[in-house]
């Protein structure tokens, strides 16, 4: 597509530091100086607060099959209507209806009506009140949301009244053209209108109600009409239908098709228990309820029972992206999308940046036409209502500390990741305006903003690699800012961690490239998922470390040395600190003198790990130093290996200072935190074995100032403890 814009560039706006959206922070506009790395382990912080559900941290995350990939059962070549059948090689087919499916005019026969009944799940004493008020009234408008069984809703009142056939009216019918006197339906005593068309200039009118009252009390007829939440009204108010739960649905429909056991006996299945538990609409619970029967028939297999509730919510998220903008408007698709890369996030935040993705998609639908976002109009609990999603309040962690906000998450947490992968590959044209909205949200100032644009990119990578590669997190990764390499690191990182193959091996190629921003994207990954592969993961930053030794300056300009060094020695902390440390310590131990830059390697990443606490808070509990008390109650060589690595800092010249420095912190920490003081202790006194060490060790606690200046009591407790030095 010539005219397409590429999408790896930003869009023309995007260059004008004026078109920039709120929170956004243009970082080559303040200069290359002022560029600065985040901290390795402020940003693993930020990346752990703020990852959707679907890939939290310390939970297992690998998304295998359907979800992500793999091979989807059913209905992945499009649309199936009508009933789940079986075919003679037991294949299921699910049908779940359309959105847009419109209802032509004819007659619902009595037979049919009957079925349905049958199935029924009455909602109670609420449905009784709406055959009532159809009884007096003879006109009665219900409302609700898509997909909800509203018109199922509609011929059982009718039904109720005893009303059979039923007439069913074209959608599209003018409020006053209905119940015309002809001799195809003169005699119907039920008439069912389903989604009437209505629009600003066409509303339904209280007017035409009376009028349509005043003919069927002539006619001794009833009508019910069904509208969506966005129905246009004009001093009507419309009766509310909500649909029974839908475990009393699928019961409903299994009791009236098989016996009261084995109905029973389905309804226990674990697999039943999960279906219910994703709150699936009324016609997706009652085509559950056909493969049920088939399955206890012996005509499905339990793996297609089991991959029913995958496929319907897949139909699902197809129809939204394949229904036409009259239907589902570009601006709700645009939201689906960000509450898709924003699950569980702030509803505001959600909406603010989907309204910036409507406005590039505008572009991409139409260049010629200017975009626009409405600025009112959008009422929360009916958008969230269309996307399946629940509004909450909850705690958002921000650097300022823990702050209640308004929420929204996909009722399916499943939802996102479908969705997303059905945007990306399903829809390639929203590609440009896609790579351009992430492009744009990497350079947020909120570390929310700038994760969720990490793992939305992350399932782009799981769904589609090469394509995630060329186009978002390559361009990041050779980003001459930090910012955006951050964003390429955090990508990478989620993406392996929810099953995206060859990334290892990306990084360990990247980690001997000649492009030294493609080698610090590299280490800072490493950091993060190397605690999977210790052993092979120092192997690769070994490999980084010694590719600065052969680098020919000319061949790389603009390299700085300090710079991988830093995150070298940063990504070695994060290992030392993570669930692999016992490994980690022992690899350091073994490499750290082979050469001058494994020694300075090891010990700036030993000593980083020791300066980290819990939580980062100052005077928190330093998670080294509880380490080293673990190993010591469990008899592991963590503690020996500890307590060498601090001995080799304190006896190195470049890193003496350094290994005081945290040891002043200890002690200061043991005045406040409890069972600092024991472990610390005992560190100690292995340290102090002879003179030199003695000497400064007890020079550090008869000189470190405490909050008055003088040394705090548990400084001259550690002081009378440390044993005398060896001759």
């Amino acid at each position: 597509m010539s005219g397409e814009p590429d999408p790896r560039q930003p869009a023309d706006e995007e260059q004008s530091p004026a078109a920039a959206p709120a929170g956004h922070t243009d970082e080559a506009a303040d200069g290359a100086p002022a560029d600065r790395p985040q901290d390795a382990w402020a940003a693993r912080r930020d990346l752990e607060d703020h990852a959707p559900r679907s890939m939290a941290f310390g939970a297992e995350t690998r998304l295998a099959g359907g979800v992500l990939g793999g091979v989807n059962h059913g209905i992945g070549g499009g649309f199936f209507h009508g009933d789940v059948h079986v075919d003679a090689r037991t294949h299921v087919h699910y049908g779940f209806g359309s959105l847009s499916a419109a209802h032509s005019s004819g007659e619902i026969r009595a037979a049919t009506l009957s079925g349905i009944a049958e199935c029924f799940a009455d909602p109670g004493p609420a449905f009784t009140a709406l055959v009532e008020q159809l009884r007096e009234e003879r006109v009665l408008v219900l409302s609700g949301p898509q997909s909800s069984g509203r018109r199922t809703a509609a011929l059982m009142l009718l039904h109720r009244l005893g009303l059979s056939p039923v007439h069913s009216l074209a959608r599209d019918t003018a409020p006053h053209a209905l119940l015309p006197e002809s001799e195809d339906d003169a005699g119907a005593q039920g008439h069912l209108l389903c989604d009437l068309e209505t629009d600003r200039n066409k509303p339904l009118r209280d007017v035409d109600l009376l009028a349509l009252r005043d003919r069927l009390g002539r006619r001794d007829a009833y009508l019910v009409i069904t509208i969506g939440p966005r129905a246009c009204l004009e001093d009507v108010r419309p009766r509310p239908w909500q649909p029974p739960a839908p475990a009393d649905v699928l019961a409903a429909h299994l009791r009236a098709r098989l016996d009261e056991d084995t109905a029973a006996d389905l309804l226990a299945l674990p697999v039943v228990a999960e279906f219910l538990a994703r709150d699936h609409q009324p016609r997706e619970t009652s085509a559950f309820a056909s493969v049920l029967v088939e399955h206890a028939a012996g005509n499905a297999s339990g793996e297609e029972v089991d991959k029913f509730s995958l496929a319907a919510l897949e139909d699902q998220v197809r129809e939204w992206f394949e229904e036409d903008d009259t239907v589902l408007h570009l601006r709700e698709k645009s939201f689906l999308i960000a509450l898709a890369a924003f699950d569980d996030g702030p509803y505001a935040l959600t909406a603010e940046v989907s309204d910036r993705l409507y406005a590039r998609l505008q572009r991409t639908a139409d260049s010629q036409r200017p975009a626009a976002v409405p600025v009112f109009g959008t009422h929360i609990g009916r958008r969230l209502q269309q996307a399946r999603a629940r509004r909450y309040e909850d705690d958002e962690p921000t650097e300022w500390g823990p702050v209640r906000q308004v929420k929204a998450a996909f009722r399916d947490d499943r939802t996102s990741l479908v969705l997303l992968r059905e945007v990306w590959t399903g829809h390639p044209s929203a590609r440009p305006a896609l790579v351009q909205w992430l492009q744009e949200l990497a350079k947020d100032g909120r570390p929310l903003v700038r994760t969720r644009a990490s793992s939305t990119v992350a399932v782009l990578a799981h769904t589609d690699l090469p394509s995630a590669m060329a186009l978002v997190i390559e361009p990041w990764a050779a980003s001459p800012l930090y910012g955006p390499r951050t964003v390429a690191v955090h990508a990478l990182a989620l993406a392996h961690r929810i099953g995206t193959p060859n990334v290892p091996q990306i990084l360990d190629a990247w980690c001997d490239s000649n492009a030294p921003h493609l080698r610090w994207v590299a280490i800072r990954t490493h950091g993060l998922i190397g605690p999977e592969r210790p052993v092979e993961t120092l192997a690769a930053l070994r490999t980084a470390a010694h590719r600065e030794d052969r680098e020919d300056p000319e061949e790389a300009p603009g390299q700085d040395d300090g710079e991988l060094g830093e995150a070298l020695a940063e990504s070695v902390e994060l290992l030392l600190l993570s669930t692999a440390n016992d490994q980690v310590l022992d690899e350091l131990l073994r490499t750290r003198e082979r050469d001058r830059r494994m020694r300075t390697l090891a010990m700036n990443g030993f000593l980083g790990a020791c300066g980290r606490t819990e939580r980062g808070a100052p005077k928190g509990r330093p998670i080294v130093l509880d380490w080293y008390a673990t190993s010591l109650t469990t008899h592991t060589p963590a503690a020996t290996g500890i307590r060498s690595l601090m001995r080799t800092a304190l006896n190195d010249r470049d890193h003496r200072k350094h290994a005081l420095d945290v040891l002043s912190r200890w002690v200061l920490a043991a005045d406040d935190v409890p069972g600092v003081e024991s472990a610390l202790a005992h560190l100690l006194s292995g340290l102090a074995v002879d003179e030199p060490e003695h000497r400064r060790i007890s020079h550090l606690l008869r000189t470190l100032p405490g909050d008055d200046g003088t040394p705090p009591p548990v400084a001259n407790r550690l002081l009378a403890a440390l044993p005398l030095p060896l001759p």
